[in-house]
């Protein structure tokens, strides 16, 4: 009853944004430009002020890679901070697609007093946030937080509610990303590995080069950088894939 109520509360012109969101959740074949669109457009059906949209790594763990963001410039590494959380990890790991409002976790009085709050809040200036926990066959698969700035009033049930009505489709195109990228073995190609991790333009191409056996130095060659800056993109690519260095990432993809 209370949900039929809350339906009967979403006016006809979010019905709308909502059946075009879920047909371009399946539809939208180039996967990164997906994601950094749903969050764009949930921006017209619901208030926030900055969202964040992480995916796992594919291996059954609760670590974060691939980060796409709407109006979020913090240089802060958001998916080490959910590692960070004892009690996010409990609900990372349970594999089940839900939503929740952070204040419907912990009080207000004793989130404001932990590191968290203090690191990622504060300095942020947001204050309550809403998370959409994404998750398939038992599998974790991804996690979008939404935050608000401190002079707004906390999410409402009824944002809540809209987000139940996209977790099961969304949850459910990450998936079938996921088996796709793994379906000739373990390894991915470079093109998984591009859109699935959310690489820019310039940490594909150096991807690519790198998975061609080139050289640091033919590769600053090839693309007009210093050494010093081809480092700081190898660094993000491994961050992004979940690795540490040159073998694993020969490992996880297939050569070109």
């Amino acid at each position: 009853m209370k949900g039929w109520v809350i339906l009967n509360t979403i006016d006809n012109n979010d019905f709308m944004i909502l059946n075009s969101i879920v047909y371009k959740i399946h539809t939208n074949g180039d996967f990164l430009a997906m994601r950094k669109e749903l969050l764009e457009q949930l921006k017209m059906i619901m208030d926030f002020d900055s969202a964040d949209f992480h995916l796992s790594k594919g291996d059954g763990s609760t670590s974060l890679v691939s980060r796409v963001s709407y109006n979020n410039n913090s240089s802060l590494d958001f998916s080490r901070v959910y590692e960070s959380i004892d009690y996010s990890q409990g609900i990372l790991g349970t594999g089940k697609s839900m939503v929740y409002r952070e204040s419907d976790i912990i009080s207000d009085e004793k989130r404001i007093e932990t590191e968290y709050y203090k690191n990622v809040y504060e300095v942020n200036d947001w204050h309550y946030s809403l998370q959409l926990i994404l998750g398939y066959d038992e599998r974790f698969l991804g996690v979008i937080t939404f935050y608000r700035n401190k002079e707004k009033e906390d999410f409402k049930y009824i944002d809540v509610f809209k987000m139940q009505l996209l977790k099961d489709h969304l949850a459910y195109r990450i998936y079938k990303e996921q088996e796709s990228a793994t379906k000739y073995g373990d390894k991915i190609s470079i093109q998984d590995a591009i859109e699935l991790f959310g690489l820019t333009k310039r940490e594909s191409s150096i991807l690519e080069l790198l998975m061609g056996g080139y050289s640091n130095e033919e590769i600053c060659d090839q693309s007009a950088i210093a050494n010093n800056t081809l480092k700081k993109h190898v660094l993000n690519i491994y961050r992004k894939l979940g690795i540490k260095n040159r073998v694993q990432l020969f490992r996880m993809i297939k050569e070109a």
